[in-house]
């Protein structure tokens, strides 16, 4: 089956069998192995990307419900070699030790930060409900979503192109769910 998906803004349009997940697609078919395969059930998080605006777990998601989308990898995050203040934040905080779910921790907490830029302890330990990590124990974690939410800048369009980046979240989710549908 022919699909066309955008990831980190470049298009790639391939022949895949129907049954490919897109972590897979990302992977094995375009070579960006920043996004873990952890599960293949969506309770680790480690896969997580942005579509169309949305984090989503890319190991339920199959490549096809994709086509056409627009898709985030944490290779996506850094623009001109400066990373991303999240990635930033991780970075200076020691949000990670064996940086197995780092980058899945960071996919989330960008989109978590997006819809609540004044989050709370509170907010970002239940944001992060969804994604495990086996070897911090959470705290620098928090304290590194903390630290990207004061330098965050959610109009930045660093994702996708800018008229893309401008649809709400709760637009993104609709357009995901939709894709889901089709």
């Amino acid at each position: 089956m022919e699909v066309s998906i955008k990831i980190n803004g470049k298009s790639y349009e391939r022949d895949i069998e129907p049954r490919t997940m897109l972590v897979d697609f990302i992977r094995d078919d375009v070579g960006l192995t920043g996004t873990n395969v952890g599960c293949d059930t969506t309770q680790c998080g480690a896969c997580t990307v942005h579509m169309d605006g949305a984090a989503v777990k890319s190991c339920t998601v199959l490549a096809v419900q994709a086509d056409g989308a627009s898709v985030a990898t944490i290779e996506g995050l850094a623009t001109n070699g400066t990373l991303h203040a999240m990635q930033q934040a991780f970075t200076e905080k020691h949000g990670l030790q064996c940086g197995f779910c780092t980058s899945g921790m960071i996919m989330t907490a960008v989109k978590l930060v997006e819809s609540h830029p004044d989050i709370e302890e509170d907010d970002i330990r239940h944001g992060l409900e969804g994604n495990l990590c086996r070897c911090t124990g959470y705290e620098n974690i928090v304290r590194a979503v903390a630290e990207g939410a004061r330098q965050f800048d959610p109009h930045s369009p660093w994702e996708m192109e800018p008229a893309e980046h401008k649809i709400t979240l709760r637009e993104a989710e609709r357009r995901a769910r939709e894709r889901s549908r089709a």
